[in-house]
C-alpha cells in the first residue's frame, strides 16, 4: 500500500492561479515588469519637474511679467513682492522655463522612442500634464510680448469711430491714455496690422472692458485660451488621416511650451489664426480622402478666410486646398472653372461681410505693411539688407540703408512666390497633401519675410505636426522648439539700458536648474516606491 506523500510544514504544493503580473504585456523577464516601472516614475517626474517650473513662472511673472504702465501691483505688500526685484524675478523666471522644456523634451523622448521607453504616457495623461502646466501662466500676468497692449489700444481706436489702419494709438487716443502707455515707443505710431475679424473681437471686448486694462487683458487671454482648446480638438483629428499617434501630435502641438509661453502667457492672435486655419483645413478634407459635400468645402472656405481676416497670411492654405480639389473632381476645365469661381466667391463675400462690420471697408489692406517697419534681426532679407548698407557706408558710398533694406525685401519676396508656386503645382499633381503644403509655404513665408518673431514658427509647425512630415522633422521641431522658447526676454522689452540684469538673472537662474537636476537625479536614482518589497525566507 502506498502512503501519499504528505507536504512538510511551510510549504503549499496545492494548484493555484499564476498571479497576474505587474507588466500590462505580460511577465517578458524577470526584470521587465521592474525596469517600467522605473520608466513610469520617469514619466511622473518629468510631469512633476515641469509643473514646479510652471508654477515658478507663475509665481515670478508677478515681478517679470509685460506689465502695463503704470504697474497695477505697486504698492501691494504681499503679491508686489517679486516686481520690487526683478532681477531675482527674471531669474525665477528663466530657471522654471527651463524645466518646463527640459521636461517637455524627455517626456517628448518617451513618446518618440518607438517602445523604447515604454510605457510612455498616455494621451489622456498628456492632456493633464499640459492642462496643469498652462494653468499657471493662465493665471499669471501676460509675459515675453506686449502686443496685448497694442491689441487693447487699436480695438479702442476703432471703438471710438477712429480708423486704426490710418493712425497709431497716440494719436488717435493720445500719449497720456491708459491704453497707448503699455505699448512699447516703437509701435505707439504704427498704424493696425491685423484683419478685420480680430479687431472687431477687439471692439467687443472693449465694450465689455472700457479703459481698464486688466479686464482686457483678461477678456484677450479667455479668448486665446478657446482658440488652443479648438487647437486641442481640431490636431487629433488632422493627425488621423495620416494614422499618426494623437498623443505625440498634441505633445509636439498643443503642448509645445512655445504655445504655453507665446499664446497661453503672451496672448498672440496666432491662438485665433491658427485653429481657424487648421479647422478649415479639416472641414474641406473631412477625417479621409473622400470628397467632401458642397457645404461642408463651403464652410471650410469660409473659416479660411476667417483666420486670414485675423491674419492674411493664412489665406495660402485656401489655394492648396483648392487645387487638390480639382484634381480630386477631375482636373478638366469645367473643375477648374467651377471650383476657382466659387472659392473666389466665398472669399469675397466672407472677407467684405467682416470689412464692412467693422465699418471701416477694406481699409485693412493698407495696414498689411505695417509690421516691416520695425527691423527684425531674426530676418534674414533683413540682416542682408542692414549688412549691405554698412557696407556701402564703409566702402564711401554714402548711406543707402533704407534702400537696400527695400531691394532685399522685395528680391527676397520672388522666392517666396516660387516656393508657393512649386508647392502648388506639387499639390496639383498629388505628390503633397495641403495641410504639408500649407506648412512648408508659410515657413517660407515666415523665414524669407521682412519680420520674424519666434512666435511666428506657429504658422508652419502646427499644420506640419499633423502630416505625414512630422516623424521625418520630429527632432529638428523638438530642438527648434526648445531654442526658440529661449530666446525671448519674459518681460517682453530690450535691456538697452539695465544690461547688466539679464546676464545675472541668466547666471541665477541657471544654477537654480542646476540645483533641481541634481534634485531630479537623486529621485530617479531612488528606489522606486512601486518595486515590491523583497519575499522574506520561508520558515524552516
Amino acid at each position: 500500500m502506498v502512503t501519499p506523500e504528505v507536504a512538510p510544514p511551510g510549504r503549499d504544493d496545492s494548484p493555484r492561479r499564476a498571479e497576474p503580473s505587474a507588466d500590462p504585456d505580460g511577465p517578458r523577464s524577470g526584470k521587465r515588469p521592474t525596469i517600467r516601472r522605473g520608466l513610469r516614475d520617469q514619466a511622473r517626474i518629468a510631469r512633476r519637474l515641469g509643473l514646479t517650473g510652471a508654477i515658478l513662472m507663475g509665481i515670478s511673472a508677478l515681478g517679470s511679467g509685460a506689465f502695463p504702465v503704470p504697474n497695477p501691483l505697486n504698492g501691494l505688500r504681499v503679491i508686489g513682492l517679486p516686481a520690487r526685484n526683478v532681477t531675482l524675478a527674471i531669474a525665477v523666471t528663466y530657471a522654471g522655463l527651463l524645466m518646463v522644456v527640459t521636461a517637455w523634451l524627455w517626456i517628448a523622448r518617451m513618446l518618440t522612442a518607438r517602445g523604447a521607453k515604454h510605457p510612455a504616457p498616455e494621451r489622456r495623461e498628456l492632456g493633464r500634464t499640459a492642462l496643469l502646466w498652462g494653468l499657471p501662466l493662465a493665471l499669471a500676468p501676460p509675459m515675453f510680448s506686449k502686443d496685448i497692449y497694442s491689441y487693447l489700444a487699436q480695438s479702442a481706436t476703432l471703438a471710438r469711430g477712429i480708423d486704426p489702419y490710418s493712425i497709431g494709438p497716440a494719436q488717435a487716443l493720445g500719449i497720456d491714455d491708459p491704453l497707448t502707455r503699455g505699448i512699447p515707443t516703437i509701435w505707439r505710431d504704427t498704424p493696425a496690422p491685423y484683419g478685420p475679424l480680430f479687431l472687431g473681437l477687439g471692439r467687443v471686448i472693449t465694450a465689455l472692458s472700457g479703459e481698464n486694462v486688466v479686464l482686457g487683458i483678461m477678456e484677450h487671454r479667455i479668448l486665446a485660451l478657446l482658440g488652443v482648446g479648438l487647437l486641442i480638438w481640431v490636431l487629433p483629428r488632422l493627425a488621423a488621416r495620416f494614422d499618426l499617434d494623437a498623443g505625440l501630435v498634441l505633445w509636439l502641438g498643443a503642448a509645445n511650451p512655445l504655445v504655453l509661453f507665446h499664446l497661453v502667457s503672451g496672448i498672440h492672435n496666432e491662438s485665433i489664426m491658427i485653429p481657424l486655419m487648421l479647422l478649415g483645413l479639416y472641414v474641406m478634407l473631412g477625417p479621409d480622402d473622400t470628397i467632401q459635400p458642397w457645404w461642408k468645402i463651403t464652410l471650410g472656405a469660409a473659416l479660411l478666410v476667417a483666420a486670414a481676416s485675423v491674419k492674411l497670411p493664412a489665406l495660402v492654405a485656401l489655394g492648396f486646398v483648392g487645387v487638390y480639389l480639382i484634381r480630386r473632381r477631375g482636373g478638366k476645365l469645367v473643375d477648374w472653372v467651377v471650383m476657382t469661381s466659387w472659392l473666389t466667391a466665398v472669399a469675397a463675400v466672407v472677407f467684405s461681410f467682416f470689412s464692412f462690420a467693422t465699418g471701416l471697408g477694406f481699409n485693412w489692406l493698407r495696414g498689411l505693411s505695417a509690421p516691416s517697419e520695425i527691423l527684425s534681426p531674426m530676418s534674414v532679407s533683413t540682416d542682408i539688407g542692414l549688412i549691405a548698407g554698412q557696407v556701402g557706408r564703409l566702402a564711401g558710398l554714402g548711406d543707402h540703408t533704407d534702400a537696400t533694406l527695400t531691394l532685399a525685401r522685395g528680391l527676397f519676396a520672388i522666392p517666396i512666390v516660387v516656393i508657393v508656386i512649386v508647392l502648388l503645382l506639387a499639390c496639383l499633381r498629388g505628390k503633397v497633401e495641403p495641410i504639408t503644403a500649407t506648412g512648408a509655404a508659410l515657413g517660407a513665408v515666415v523665414l524669407l519675410g521682412p519680420v520674424v518673431h519666434p512666435w511666428y514658427l506657429f504658422w508652419a509647425l502646427l499644420p506640419l505636426v499633423a502630416t505625414r512630415a512630422m516623424p521625418h522633422y520630429r527632432r529638428a521641431m523638438l530642438l527648434l522648439s526648445a531654442f526658440l522658447a529661449l530666446v525671448v526676454p519674459p518681460t517682453g522689452a530690450d535691456f538697452i539700458f539695465r544690461g547688466f540684469q539679464l546676464p545675472l538673472a541668466l547666471i541665477a537662474a541657471i544654477v537654480m536648474f542646476a540645483l533641481s537636476l541634481l534634485v531630479v537625479q537623486r529621485l530617479l536614482r531612488a528606489p522606486s516606491a512601486m518595486e515590491p518589497a523583497p519575499e522574506s525566507e520561508p520558515a524552516r
